[in-house]
This record gives structure tokens, sequence and C-alpha cells, in this order.
């Protein structure tokens, strides 16, 4: 893949929160072979804060489909307004053949990802994916793609900065929950979008909860979007203490502060447990039908409870028979992890 000449690149981000974290690295490693060139990153609307905090890049494009770039007129609609931005070269975190129908309508000369959903022939530089890319952490996954067009892997800073704006809303929000951070607060996040099958049980997560506040004297904020609601008032009924719940009502850079003020975080496998561990905050994260191996969470302070039971991981979004992977992990097993994680210097 060639340098010289290269100043305006297009990268396209991915669908959702987790993905997005997960291909950060990837982006620094693009920003460090790519140093002088301005970096415009294409991604949905709920996603686009978590590239908004990412040092390498230096600008957000929405795509919003749904909304003005929906079908066929949309999308021409967008590829005009990449044309006229003038990229230099596209390259493509996302693997969907409509991200290279995209940079090759916008007429961008270079255009580079992998070679998978049969779009190979729109790119100029396709990138085999191979079995074993498949079976590689999400990071690696990301990482090997760019590095097979010559960007140099480095150990990265800070993955995610924290945005002036969330940092007030976090401050407002801990005191009106009567949150302090010096105190300590555990973080949960008990909700999961892909479905049930990642989400261990509210009833245990409001025994933990309960179980850590009056052990620990900690605060406890219950976290995730208007789409958990069910679960939190779930763990709500089933506490005995009271538990700030903070669901739905904040932007994904609030949360990111809310996140990074946490003494500890116990969550499944979410989008949330993966900016925790870019955050380095101690991470507590609960698998149950997603496999580990490929999303266990980021930095060298996450833990990963998981039962390899014969049918995990399944990868479904429901159980079809006992739940047994998420049955087998107890709210002792977790209170002793999350114990350890509390008491470690």
């Amino acid at each position: 893949m060639p340098r010289e000449g290269v100043k305006r690149i297009l990268i396209r981000g991915t669908n959702w929160i987790g993905d997005a974290v997960m291909g950060l690295a990837a982006l620094a490693a693009i920003r460090n072979t790519y140093p002088q060139a301005r970096l415009s990153i294409l991604a949905k609307p709920w996603v686009a804060d978590i590239y908004r905090l990412t040092p390498a890049i230096d600008e957000v494009i929405l795509y919003e489909r749904p909304g003005v770039h929906a079908g066929i007129r949309g999308l021409w609609r967008l590829a005009r307004e990449l044309k006229g931005r003038h990229f230099d070269l596209a390259i493509l975190l996302q693997n969907a053949i409509e991200a290279a129908v995209i940079v090759r309508l916008a007429g961008i000369p270079l255009r580079a990802g992998y070679a998978s959903d049969a779009r190979g022939f729109l790119l100029t530089h396709g990138i085999k994916k191979t079995q074993a890319s498949n079976k590689v952490h999400q990071v690696r996954y990301y990482l090997e793609m760019v590095r097979a067009l010559g960007c140099e892997e480095i150990r990265p800073g800070p993955l995610l900065a924290l945005s002036p704006e969330g940092e007030r809303e976090a401050d407002r929000l801990f005191a009106e929950q009567e949150l302090d951070p010096g105190a300590g607060v555990v973080g949960f996040a008990p909700g999961a979008a892909y479905g049930p099958a990642k989400k261990w049980f509210p009833e245990r997560y409001a025994a933990l909860a309960d179980r850590l506040k009056k052990d620990f004297s900690l605060g406890t904020m219950l976290l995730g979007s208007k789409g958990d609601r069910d679960t939190v008032q779930a763990i709500q009924g089933a506490a005995s203490l009271p538990h700030a719940d903070l669901t739905g009502k904040t932007d994904l850079a609030t949360a990111v502060s809310l996140i990074a003020r946490c003494r500890l975080f116990i969550t499944n496998d979410s989008g949330l447990m993966h900016i925790a561990g870019a955050l380095q905050v101690p991470t507590l994260a609960i698998f149950g039908s997603t496999n580990p191996q490929t999303t266990s969470p980021l930095g060298e302070k996450s833990v990963v409870l998981y039962k390899g039971v014969a049918c995990s991981p399944c990868l479904r979004e429901t159980c079809p028979t006992d739940f047994r992977c998420m049955d087998l992990i107890g709210v002792d097993e977790v209170y002793e992890r999350a114990k350890g994680l509390l008491c470690r210097r």
C-alpha cells in the first residue's frame, strides 16, 4: 500500500460499540503509519461518540441509515458527499459488501479491506481471510488486516479520551445520585443488545450488588441503554438496597466518563464491557453464549468468568435448552472474584 501522496483517508467503522472499541488499536496503527494524513471515519450515529473520543481520528462522518442515506437514493447521496471530499484511500474495517460499494461509487482510488462478502472485485487491495483469522481475538483480527496493508502496529497510548461535555454531565449525575468516587463506585452493565443468552440473571446481579455495597461501603451504579430498562427494573425489584439507576439516561460520551470513575465494573459481554477494558478499569466480565477467546475485554485488569460447557460457545441469541453456561455461575463465585479485584493494590 503506497504512503506517498496519501493525504486523506476514509475508514469505514464498524456498527457496534464493542466492535468499534476492538478496532481502536488498528486505528492507532493507521495513524502511526500515516501521521500527516487526515483520518475521517464513516460511522453509524450510535457508535459515533466512540470514534469522537478516539485520539487517532480527526473527523467523524455520520452514515445515517436509517435516515437520509437509506435506500438506493440515500446510498448515492452518501457516495456523492464522500466523492466531494477527495479521499485518496479507503480502509474498510466493516466487512459488508455495502461498504465496498460506497467507496467504489465515491471514486476513491485506493480501496482496502478483507475480501469477504464477495466484494473482492471492488477493492484494489483485498486481504484474504483465513480460517485462523476467524478464531483470533477481534483486536488481532482488525490489526492483522491493517498490518497486511503495511500499517505498523504500535503499543498505543490511551485508546479513548474523555470529553469535557461527558465529564461535566458525569459530575452532575454523580452529585444527583450521591455517588462519591473517592469512596469507590462499582458499575454494573446487566444488559446486552445481542440477546438474553448473554445476560446473567437479574436476581443474581441484585444479590451481588447488595452484598458488595454492604461489605465494602461502596456506591453502586447500573448502566445501560433504554433497551435494558426491563432488566434493570428486575434487578431493582429483587434488591434489598438502593442502587443508582442511570440506565438510558446518558449519551455514550457520558457513559464513558461514568465508567472511567468506577473502581470496578461488572458486566455481561457487551459494548460497555469493552469500553471499561479499554479504559483500564478493573473489569469482571460474565460470558454465556459468546466466546471470550475472540471477544474478551481489553486491558490487563480484566477477568472473565466463563463455563465452557459442551454446547458453548453457541453464539445464539436465546438459549434453546437449560442455560447452564450462565446457571453455573453463582453469586458466591462472582463475589469472590470481585472481592479479589477490589482488594488488589
